[in-house]
């Protein structure tokens, strides 16, 4: 009985490199968004992780960074479900603006807020908790099971998204979980316990 549930955040994309607010835009990876995905993948190898099966959202970074992954561990097509539900956080009206050019316009203090508060969203966004609203249903009735029937489960997705689940795992609160900062193609190993709870956690860093 496995119950290893692997989270990983995609690899640096072209608009992280560029300092903008992404949300539900669609960029692509960078060379250094590749390599960090085949890192991941050389290390999850490493581990002696095999997976059953695989989510991801709707984006293609965290699709390709799922892929990429897929290449390394070398053990063929992993069965994929891929759902908007995984997705980032969306930004609203932030979406494609440069960081500090939203500073400028809204000021430090209420773009800091809007980042990183846990339940203010930014002008026609989502909060975390907003993103949460949709990650932990559709964690709870299609992830979860899979892990606690005894497989292994990755789920490639996005920094708020997964900031989302690892509250939940983690038992956080959104005060604690805003503060945390998700490094792109990292993994995050959990085992869980029969009864949901988190068994052990393991980060995979270089």
């Amino acid at each position: 009985m496995s119950r290893t549930l692997v989270l990983v955040r995609h690899g640096q994309s072209e608009w992280n490199l560029k300092n903008l607010f992404t949300g539900w835009r669609d960029p692509d990876l960078t060379e250094l968004g590749v390599e960090e995905a085949r890192a991941a993948g050389r290390r999850l190898k490493d581990a002696g992780l095999r997976f059953d099966v695989a989510f991801t959202s709707v984006l293609s970074r965290a699709q390709r960074t799922l892929a990429l992954i897929e290449g390394e561990l070398g053990q063929g097509p992993i069965e994929t479900h891929r759902d908007q539900a995984l997705n980032e956080r969306d930004y609203g009206d932030l979406s494609g603006l440069n960081k500090d050019d939203a500073r400028a316009k809204w000021g430090e203090d209420q773009v800091h807020v809007w980042r990183r508060s846990y339940d203010v969203p930014p002008p026609g966004g989502e909060s975390l908790k907003d993103t949460g609203a949709r990650v932990w249903p559709y964690y709870i009735h299609r992830i979860q099971p899979k892990v606690l029937s005894g497989g292994t489960v990755i789920v490639a997705a996005h920094g708020n998204s997964l900031r989302a689940l690892i509250m939940a795992l983690d038992g956080l609160t959104g005060e604690e979980i805003v503060a945390q900062e998700l490094a792109t193609g990292v993994p995050i190993v959990y085992r869980l316990n029969a009864d949901s709870s988190v068994a052990s956690k393991d980060v995979l860093a270089g």
